[in-house]
């Protein structure tokens, strides 16, 4: 086998394949169908400070080559997180990453601030897709100055390894990506979802309650690709791809675009055990191409 390990700041993995957030529940609701340890990370569903019931049915839509998704982060708040889910995930031999979102700076730093003192989580995940209230609505991650803002105010109470989940919805992602590693993050992980929207036309309506949803699955990966790779080339810090990952194939043009580690998202709906097939994958492939570690591929792509 080749050597799998990668380190992304102080966070220490098994292998590159890591689940999405929002796609892979809290781990538990998977490990009748994988062995959870076997995963490289697990990027647990979006958590904020406060309960959040989500947006209303209908949020979920199928498109061709992928799906969107307008579920609104509906979780149960940090302090359940801790008190419920945190004892049932603390003790699974794989790196646990809480995703945290927040509608205001104060929320993300206090949330981030709490999983701080949490011994077994070695890292977060930073939405900066979500609407700055305080902003008129504006998702943080839209502007340099609005991901900056964040990102260097959670830095300030948060220890460990901070990975900054970016949003394709800019026009220049590198410019993002550079305020958040000026910022104080660790690494960042794209691409989020791409704002889609899907018609009913029967009932000459909008699929989803709240017209408008993110885009993801297949047939978001050429965009996911562009982007990975230009960041790749505007940032010293370690990348994290994501976007229409449905197989280890479509992993390694990740990491030959300059990804240090993946995502595996909306692929984890259609088979359960997909983020160990593509580790598998990923291993056949750097032995067949006489490689001894996934760090040979990392930014290989030959121009």
């Amino acid at each position: 086998m080749a050597d799998l390990t990668i380190n992304i700041g102080s966070l220490k993995m098994s292998n590159p394949v890591m689940t999405a957030s929002g796609t892979f529940g809290y781990g538990l609701e998977f490990q009748d169908f994988v062995d959870l340890e076997q995963i490289g990370g697990i990027i647990v569903k979006g958590t904020t400070l406060h309960h959040r019931e989500g947006n209303p049915y209908p949020r979920m839509a199928e498109t061709p080559m992928g799906m969107l998704n307008a579920v609104g982060l509906q979780n149960k708040g940090v302090h359940y997180f801790v008190d419920h889910i945190y004892p049932q995930i603390k003790d699974i031999r794989t790196n646990m990453i809480v995703n945290v979102s927040g509608s205001q700076v104060e929320d993300y730093v206090e949330t981030a601030g709490i999983i701080n003192e949490l011994d077994n989580i070695p890292a977060i995940e930073l939405n900066i897709s979500c609407p700055n209230v305080k902003q008129g609505g504006m998702a943080f991650g839209v502007s340099a100055h609005g991901a900056a803002e964040v990102v260097g105010a959670v830095r300030k109470v948060y220890k460990k390894t901070l990975i900054v989940k970016l949003s394709p919805n800019v026009t220049d992602i590198t410019e993002i990506a550079r305020a958040a590693e000026c910022a104080g993050a660790d690494s960042v992980s794209l691409i989020n979802t791409l704002l889609g929207m899907a018609i009913d036309a029967e009932k000459r309506k909008p699929v989803l309650s709240t017209i408008t949803g993110g885009m993801s699955g297949a047939a978001v990966k050429p965009i996911a690709l562009r982007m990975v790779w230009q960041v790749a080339h505007a940032v010293k810090i370690p990348v994290i791809g994501l976007g229409g990952i449905m197989n280890w194939r479509d992993a390694v043009e990740f990491f030959l675009a300059g990804a240090s580690a993946i995502q595996v998202g909306t692929a984890n709906f259609i088979d359960p055990a997909v983020t160990v097939k593509i580790a598998k994958g990923i291993d056949e492939y750097l032995e067949r191409h006489n490689c001894s570690s996934i760090r040979d591929i990392i930014g290989g792509l030959i121009i």
